[in-house]
């Protein structure tokens, strides 16, 4: 079973950007107004916790609607909310509050991720995040439902219609079949580690099992929701694209290794096909995502301009470039959303 084009088209961010915490939000919330104006259907954030170099948003709901606030029509997203580190009875309340805001907009993204090292400012275990993943996303689905909470107490505002827009991360085929048999929506990553047995391993390697799983565990009737993440920066220049490539991917690559990541050489184009990154002029960029077999299995794809993190003002020339040519060019977007003061010639 595949899915059929044309995509969801999403950006993701990390909030990583070179700049001061405020900084940081101030430019997310741009790269997403700007997201929204060149027909970007999903905008999503990641939540991350105390690590400045992992990512700079510990509270996801609050930044989502501050954006509903400067957005109309783009959805917006988390992926994700680190569901062991939270309450699961507030996530459900802030969700909802959230998607309230910004009238039906919000897509709830879980997973049992994190930082290990951040588990233990919350009291908790690391090696003990699937277990409390399962409790948690079990309470949060009690609570959503208006199932009873103890006490007497369900939620209120109810999050009956936030079931439907639930969406859990994973690397495993084993993630993909509980995804698939609770009928949530499947998370992909762009970065995704290799095991020690598959050093050399493809994204489609790891990931068609994982959608095959997902697919065969989903009940009759529900349609698939697959989003995959790719790492993409796109410049009118491919010089220039190169030139930022160089400097943030041989940055990332010793960080990447001791993930599992091998490096069959040195060349900057060595590294980029290592880091699964798309990168270049449109032409480029085109030729490479068309290549991507797990791109054809998918419903929505992502583009993160992670591990690359240009300046921001080249970030938002990317994100222009990659909704008015890459990913029309791909027969991904009809284009009918995007904003036409922002259209380029193709």
């Amino acid at each position: 079973m595949t899915t059929q084009a044309p995509k969801r088209l999403g950006f993701f961010t990390r909030l990583l950007d070179d700049a001061s915490p405020s900084e940081r939000f101030h430019f997310a919330l741009e790269q997403i107004v700007r997201a929204e104006a060149s027909g970007f259907d999903t905008a999503w954030v990641a939540q991350h916790h105390f690590h400045r170099d992992e990512g700079g948003l510990p509270s996801p709901f609050v930044f989502l609607g501050h954006a509903a606030a400067r957005t109309s029509t783009i959805r917006l997203g988390t992926a994700i909310v680190t569901l062991p580190l939270d309450q699961p009875v507030r996530v459900a309340e802030d969700a909802v509050v959230t998607d309230l805001l910004s009238h039906g907009r919000l897509e709830l993204g879980v997973g049992s991720g994190g930082t290990p090292a951040s588990f233990a400012a919350f009291g908790l275990e690391a090696a003990e995040r699937s277990s409390i993943y399962n409790g948690n996303l079990a309470a949060l689905r009690t609570a959503l439902s208006g199932g009873e909470l103890g006490g007497g107490n369900r939620l209120y505002p109810d999050g009956k219609t936030l079931l439907g827009r639930i969406w859990q991360a994973t690397f495993s085929v084993d993630g993909g079949r509980r995804a698939g048999l609770a009928g949530d929506g499947l998370m992909l990553s762009g970065t995704q580690p290799r095991s020690p047995e598959a050093p050399r391993a493809s994204l489609a390697d790891l990931q068609l099992p994982i959608i095959d799983a997902y697919l065969d565990a989903l009940p009759a009737g529900v349609e698939p929701r697959i989003l995959a993440s790719r790492s993409l920066f796109v410049s009118d220049d491919r010089s220039e694209a190169l030139r930022w490539a160089e400097k943030g991917l041989r940055r990332a690559a010793a960080g990447f290794a001791k993930g599992g990541h091998l490096f069959d050489g040195d060349r900057l184009e060595d590294i980029i096909r290592a880091l699964d990154t798309h990168v270049g002029d449109p032409g480029d960029v085109i030729e490479t995502l068309a290549e991507d077999a797990v791109l054809d299995r998918v419903t929505d794809i992502s583009f993160q301009v992670h591990s690359v993190d240009p300046p921001h003002p080249l970030i938002l020339r990317s994100i222009e470039l990659a909704g008015t040519q890459v990913a029309r060019a791909l027969g991904w977007r009809t284009g009918t959303s995007a904003n036409p003061k922002l259209a380029v010639a193709g």
